[in-house]
């Protein structure tokens, strides 16, 4: 090692920080650095120093040259340049801490607190006592678990900095911020704070951004993912866009169900005609999303869904693309089409058959009933019922055609997502409760949901004044918090670990639901009732690259088969336990769950299956939905890992995020995973699917799944991608992603 000291001390002498030789020591020990790698460094870095660089300057010129060594060939630089960046961000923390008088952590969560960036809640749960137990459990060495982009983000993104951009608390300072503010309302609150910091500070687990970002702060909404159902009356669409510009001044994403509005052309109070269809409410869904921004980071992100036998579908499947009448646009949301059962078996066997299109509100006032509020057999014989009455009026295209301005749309902007109502209701664990229309805006979130209610206005008297007081009856507006097990950094095959970890998760996605400072009370009644969470999973291929499975492999779908298994079985025991301790989620009489039709329908029959089923109908379960896979683009980042249950892109990329450029390479990358870590679309996306599929009887609600797309794709290739998805059971399907289309992802729901 002393063969490195004369190199060493060129750096220290022009940085001028004698304690980053520490640093050096440990990174040359933990990644085998030798002398040639140093000379280098010190060849880049000489590229960016200039004299009168002050020592911050040097040493984050230090940062930038590692950084951009990061190579396929040598990619432990990407976890040198967060070394020296953790270096860098802890002394601006212990320099601010100086400057402040703050030499422990419960002083630091004093002036947190006092200054206004960490709730009042925090200092009322905890003693002093408490606060420096957690203090000295902290554990500053996970620091080295990151690697330079999972920091760069977390340091930009998530650490509180105070109004001049200094940053105030350390990653790991962080963790257990947001660990304490989960576990406060626990009786032995300091136990479940260490667990909780535990999962988050080794990476194992990932919240969700919302999560991330507000847990500890005054202003803590929590929640990823909401859904609305609108109203056909002007006052339900109007009371949505409300709901939308809410949910997004909060930074949360949103699914809109617009399949009961009624069409172009349509009837209002009796005028034939009248009615200007969806597409003009979508304009003001896009208006709101651009007018109305997450605290002035990123504009705000909507999912709009429609039934595919809806009669303005034709206008709808072209409100992205760039040709047509510009009037007739909306560049800003994104478009989802319900497809049922029948749609994909004609576009299997008989593509030349035609298609009905009409308007959900003729229907209802001809036949009495809702056609959107059915799904399997029972809606295909009311469809079919609706197509003979000729008192109905009818858009006729060949399901041909259908797809064609699908696949048309698909190709130039990645969308519509697609939801597969009839699976996703045949499978919903709390259909006696409800139905589910639409998904969210990563499509992974199928609960019930259902429009609001508009009963009357009535005038109070409030403090001698009249009051107008508008009445109203919530429906279910879909709630969910999401969080993800990071399945490259857990060892899968430990199943005591495993089981461990899920237990600790699942606990505190159901704290979030309490502690959660919720946009609309709609939201709060509907979480209270259902207490939905979504555990979903990252770092997939990662994990499997790990084990030396390939992904286009059976030994593949027979592994995560057996995998994801497990996750339900300890996600559910999990809940039955937290049932047996807090209570049960409202309405768990008479669900699959108390039922034991959730077993049946997945076929889980073992001895270890049938004991569980047995204690769930015992005790309930805490919470009526339980798994979604999310995205997870930005905190996959923050792991290290993969993202969701994608495949790498690229071994090795420049990637833009939020202004920034950073440079990614596959994690765990060696000779050993190289050739497993096979570019998505140089993939066969029968694999996907199929996969998708097997992990799909797990999951009681969806995952995001992306479909990537050569220029060698056919009409017809794509087409039998999604016939597949169907046949294999998959609910949902989110982008499909060419090679050159540029996607905006879903900040909220990154878990």
């Amino acid at each position: 090692m002393d063969m490195n000291e004369d190199m060493i001390t060129l750096f220290l002498d022009k940085i001028g920080h004698q304690k980053l030789k520490d640093v050096f020591y440990k990174m040359i020990q933990d990644f085998a650095i030798g002398r040639e790698h140093l000379q280098r460094l010190y060849e880049k870095w000489s590229t960016f120093y200039k004299e009168d660089m002050t020592s911050h300057e040097a040493l984050i010129s230090l940062i930038q040259a590692s950084d951009e060594l990061t190579s396929v060939e040598e990619p432990f630089w990407e976890m040198i340049a967060g070394r020296f960046l953790v270096y860098d961000i802890i002394c601006q923390v212990q320099c601010r801490n100086e400057m402040l008088g703050i030499s422990t952590f419960y002083q630091k969560i004093q002036y947190l607190t006092q200054e206004g960036y960490y709730g009042n809640y925090i200092l009322e749960h905890y003693q002093s006592d408490e606060i420096e137990e957690l203090s000295q459990y902290i554990q500053d060495q996970r620091n080295e678990l990151l690697n330079y982009s999972g920091l760069d983000m977390l340091y930009k993104r998530y650490l509180i900095q105070d109004h001049d951009h200094h940053v105030l608390e350390t990653p790991q300072e962080m963790f257990m911020g947001i660990a304490m503010h989960l576990a406060m309302l626990e009786n032995d609150r300091v136990y479940w704070a260490k667990q909780f910091y535990d999962i988050l500070s080794t990476l194992k687990v990932t919240m969700a951004t919302p999560t991330m970002a507000n847990a500890r702060k005054p202003f803590h909404q929590m929640s990823s993912c909401f859904i609305d159902v609108v109203d056909d009356s002007l006052d339900g669409i109007y009371k949505s866009l409300d709901h939308f510009a809410q949910v997004s001044k909060h930074g949360g994403g949103m699914g809109l169900y617009f399949g009961k509005v009624r069409a172009n052309g349509s009837d209002i109070r009796g005028y034939k005609g009248a009615a200007g269809g969806v597409i003009r409410w979508l304009k003001l869904v896009n208006d709101t999303a651009i007018a109305v921004d997450q605290l002035g980071v990123r504009q705000g992100a909507a999912a709009v869904y429609l039934d595919v036998w809806h009669k303005d579908l034709p206008e709808f499947l072209q409100i992205r693309t760039n040709n047509g009448d510009d009037r007739m646009k909306a560049h800003d949301i994104f478009p989802a089409v319900c497809y049922p059962d029948l749609f994909w078996q004609l576009a299997k066997d008989d593509i030349d058959a035609p298609w009905y299109m009409m308007c959900p509100h003729e229907i209802y006032q001809i036949k009495g009933y809702h056609l959107e509020d059915y799904y399997g057999q029972e809606w295909q014989e009311r469809y079919l019922d609706c197509i003979q009455d000729e008192r109905i009026s009818k858009r006729v295209m060949s399901v041909k055609e259908v797809v064609r301005l699908i696949i048309k749309s698909l190709v130039e902007t990645g969308t519509p997502f697609a939801f597969n109502r009839d699976r996703v209701n045949e499978m919903n664990p709390n259909h006696h409760q409800g139905m589910i229309y639409c998904s969210n805006l990563c499509s992974e979130i199928a609960q019930n949901m259902s429009a609001m209610t508009f009963l009357d206005k009535e005038v109070m008297h409030v403090d001698g004044e009249e009051v107008v007081v508008e009445k109203t009856k919530p429906g279910d507006f879909v709630v969910c918090n999401l969080a993800s097990l990071t399945l490259g950094k857990i060892n899968v095959d430990d199943e005591a670990e495993l089981r461990h970890i899920i237990h600790v998760v699942v606990r505190a996605l159901d704290n979030v639901i309490d502690l959660n400072d919720y946009p609309l009370p709609f939201a709060q009644i509907t979480n209270q009732k259902y207490r939905a969470i979504g555990l979903g999973t990252s770092g997939y291929h990662h994990m499997l690259c790990q084990k030396g499975i390939p992904f286009e492999s059976e030994q593949h779908l027979e592994f995560v088969d057996q995998l994801y298994e497990k996750i339900n079985y300890y996600t559910l025991e999990a809940s039955c336990l937290l049932a047996k301790e807090k209570g049960r989620y409202h309405g768990f009489e008479g669900s699959d769950y108390d039922t034991g039709m959730y077993f049946q329908k997945r076929h889980y029959q073992s001895k270890e299956w049938q004991q569980l089923e047995t204690m769930i109908h015992r005790y309930g379960l805490r919470n009526g939905y339980l798994m979604a896979i999310a995205p997870t683009s930005s905190t996959s980042i923050i792991a290290g890992t993969t993202a969701s249950i994608d495949p790498i892109m690229k071994k090795f990329f420049i990637e833009e995020k939020k202004g920034s450029m950073m440079r990614r390479v596959a994690p765990d990358l060696n000779p050993k995973t190289f050739w497993l870590y096979k570019n998505a679309h140089y993939m066969d996306q029968e694999w996907l699917i199929k996969a998708a599929g097997i992990r799909q009887r797990h999951i009681d609600q969806s995952q995001s799944l992306n479909i990537y797309m050569t220029q060698e794709f056919t009409f017809r290739k794509l087409l039998n991608l999604y016939i597949l998805a169907y046949e294999n059971n998959v609910k949902t399907i989110y982008y499909v992603r060419s090679q050159s289309l540029e996607i905006e992802e879903c900040e909220s729901c990154s878990a």
